[in-house]
C-alpha cells in the first residue's frame, strides 16, 4: 500500500502496477487529506463560507469537493466570497488588507502541510488579527496505518510511507508499527524510479522474512525529520481523535488547536455543532482508502460518479484514486483505449494530446 496520492498517479499514470507480476498487488490507501476529510467538515465549511462579511481561503482542490447537496465553487457562484490561496500565509495577508472581514482559511492535510498553517497562526497572533481563524482537518499517517494494519480485513502486508510526510517528521515513528504487526515500511519517493525502487526494497524484504523501515528517499529525508517543524507543530497544535472520511474515527489521529490559540479556531467562532451529513450510499471511497477494494470495483465509477459529477472525494482532488483511475482510461474498455492508442499515434503532436493520450475523455486539467 502507498501511503500517498502522489504516488498513486505515479504509480497509475506510468502503468506501475500493470507492470508488476501477479503475485504483487498495489492497494492505495488513505493518503489524500482532500479525500479524507469529513463531510461533516466540509458541510461546516460550506456554512461558513456563505455567511456574510467572511472571506473563506482554501486551497483549489477543496472547492470541488461535494458537501451535502453542493460544493464550494457553488457557494462562490452563490454570491460567497471564497478565494483560492497557495499558502495560508496569504490568507493571513488577506486578513490584514480585510480588516472588516472575517477571514478563515480551511486548514486540512496530513503532517505535510501543517507546518505551515500552525505558523500562520503563530503569524496572525503576532500581528494581533482579530479576523483570522482556521477550520482545522488535520490528520496523522501512524495511526491510520495502525488502523488499517489492526482490522481484521486487513489486505496489506507492506507500505510505501509518504517521502514528503516523512520528510517532516523523519521515519523514528515506524520501526515500532512494522515490529508490532510484522510489515517492511519502506519511505519512498514520488517519481517512478523512486516508487519502483521502494516496491523493490520491500520485496526483498518480504521474501526475506524481514519487517524493517528502509529509507529509499534518502535525498529529502532523514530519520529524525525536520525538527523546528515539528516544534511549530507541538506549540499550536495537540493532538485529537480525528474523523476520516469514509472510514470513521481513528483515536489521536489528528490534531486541532490548542486551547491558547482557541480564539483562532473557526468551529468555536461560528456555530456548527449541529452539522451532521449523510454519505452517499453508492460512494465506497471508504473501502478504496482502506485498501479493501479498487475505484473500478465500485458500480458507480465513470457512470453515476466522475470528474464532471463527483460522487465523493476520491473521485474530485488531483490526488484521489477514482479521479486517478478516470483520468488514465481505467474506466474505458479494452476496445476504446486501443481507438484512443491508435488516435493518438496518428493525431498531429500537440501538448494536450502529447500529455496523456486520454486527456480528451476527462475534464481534469
Amino acid at each position: 500500500m502507498e501511503i500517498c496520492g502522489g504516488q498513486t498517479h505515479a504509480i497509475v499514470r506510468h502503468g506501475i502496477d500493470q507492470l508488476l507480476p501477479p503475485q504483487i498487488e498495489l492497494v492505495h490507501g488513505p493518503g489524500c487529506p482532500v479525500c479524507v476529510t469529513p463531510l461533516e467538515l466540509i458541510d461546516k465549511a460550506l456554512d461558513i463560507a456563505a455567511r456574510p462579511n467572511v472571506i473563506f481561503t482554501s486551497y483549489g482542490d477543496m472547492l470541488r469537493v461535494p458537501g451535502t447537496g453542493r460544493d464550494l465553487f457553488s457557494v462562490r457562484a452563490a454570491g460567497g466570497d471564497v478565494r483560492v490561496v497557495y499558502s495560508p500565509l496569504d490568507a493571513v495577508k488577506i486578513a490584514q488588507a480585510n480588516p472588516d472581514k472575517q477571514v478563515v482559511f480551511f486548514a486540512i492535510g496530513f503532517e505535510t502541510t501543517a507546518p505551515a498553517n500552525a505558523m500562520s497562526v503563530v503569524q496572525a497572533r503576532a500581528l494581533g488579527l482579530k479576523n483570522y481563524s482556521v477550520l482545522v482537518s488535520h490528520v496523522c499517517v501512524p495511526p491510520a496505518m495502525h488502523a488499517i494494519l489492526g482490522s481484521p480485513h486487513n489486505r496489506v502486508q507492506g507500505f510505501l510511507a509518504a517521502g514528503h510526510v516523512c520528510a517532516v517528521m523523519g521515519y523514528w515513528e515506524y520501526p515500532p508499527i512494522a515490529a508490532q504487526y510484522g510489515v517492511p515500511i519502506v519511505v519512498t519517493g514520488f517519481e517512478p524510479l523512486d516508487v519502483a525502487q521502494g516496491i523493490l526494497a520491500t520485496v526483498r524484504q518480504l521474501e526475506a522474512g524481514r519487517h524493517e523501515v528502509e529509507n529509499a528517499y534518502g535525498r529529502a529525508v532523514t530519520f529524525e525529520g525536520n525538527i523546528p517543524a515539528q516544534r511549530v507543530l507541538e506549540q499550536v497544535f495537540e493532538v485529537r481523535d480525528r474523523q476520516w472520511r469514509g472510514i470513521g474515527l481513528i483515536p489521536a489521529s489528528g490534531w486541532g488547536l490548542r486551547a491558547e490559540y482557541a480564539e483562532f479556531d473557526a468551529e468555536r467562532r461560528w456555530d456548527v455543532s449541529d452539522i451532521h451529513p449523510q454519505e452517499s450510499p453508492l460512494c465506497i471511497a471508504g473501502q478504496i482508502l482502506q485498501g479493501l477494494k479498487k475505484p473500478h470495483d465500485c458500480p458507480a465509477f465513470g457512470i453515476q460518479c466522475t470528474p464532471e459529477s463527483p460522487l465523493g472525494a476520491t473521485m474530485v482532488s488531483s490526488e484521489g484514486a477514482c479521479a486517478a483511475y478516470y483520468r488514465y482510461g481505467r474506466h474505458l474498455s479494452s476496445d476504446e483505449l486501443r481507438v484512443t492508442s491508435d488516435e493518438f499515434r496518428t493525431a498531429p503532436h500537440s501538448p494536450t494530446l502529447h500529455s496523456s493520450p486520454v486527456t480528451r475523455h476527462s475534464s481534469l486539467p
